[in-house]
């Protein structure tokens, strides 16, 4: 099995979500590529890479070969990918911003969907994912929780529709007890 892990937290030493992503991508136990997108510095769509992506690649100028090229690299890995494990805290009610620079650089018509007779078509179907959401205040799949409801339906649109939630929150418990709880989840997930 390849597993791409995406850890979308701003922390690193504390991270709940890094935590249960780890572990999960240990469970599943499979080739594991890693993507920390704090530390990869993404940049965001443009201009200019926005046309490079409507750039027939033959016609693509070396210079737009450069801007699209780390988009390519991404899609590739989620092309590769049998299971993605994404970790992810709710920020301000959603996504972090860097994963939602990924999701910008990763959502490509042609690439990673299709409009056929007027309607979107994802075409990674046949992947799973398990996103950990991690929260301090905001209770996972709430009213206030913009974040899960927003990366089932990207990743639906995208054609991954086998999408299983890990609750890593909790600002009344402590770390150990979330993590207890979360991977008490996580087994159960593996176990079906």
């Amino acid at each position: 099995m390849n597993i791409l892990k995406i850890d979308a937290s701003g922390r690193h030493t504390g991270s709940n979500s890094r935590v249960i992503t780890d572990y999960l991508a240990t469970k599943l136990s499979g080739d594991v590529t890693d993507r920390d997108l704090i530390s990869m510095d993404l940049p965001y769509v443009n201009e200019e890479m926005i046309h490079a992506f409507f750039t027939p690649t033959e016609s693509l100028t070396d210079a737009q070969r450069e801007l699209v090229s780390l988009s390519e690299e991404l899609i590739a890995e989620l092309l590769q990918a049998d299971a993605l494990v994404i970790g992810a805290p709710i920020y301000n009610f959603g996504p972090p911003a860097v994963l939602k620079a990924y999701i910008d650089l990763v959502c490509r018509a042609g690439k990673t969907f299709q409009y056929t007779d007027g309607a979107p078509q994802g075409l990674l179907s046949g992947k799973i994912a398990f996103i950990a959401v991690a929260s301090g205040g905001t209770e996972v799949e709430s009213d206030w929780d913009l974040m899960t409801p927003y990366l089932r339906h990207v990743l639906g649109f995208i054609g991954i529709t086998d999408v299983y939630i890990i609750d890593v929150s909790g600002s009344k418990r402590e770390a150990e007890e979330i993590i207890n709880h979360a991977i008490a989840q996580v087994d159960r997930l593996l176990d079906k």
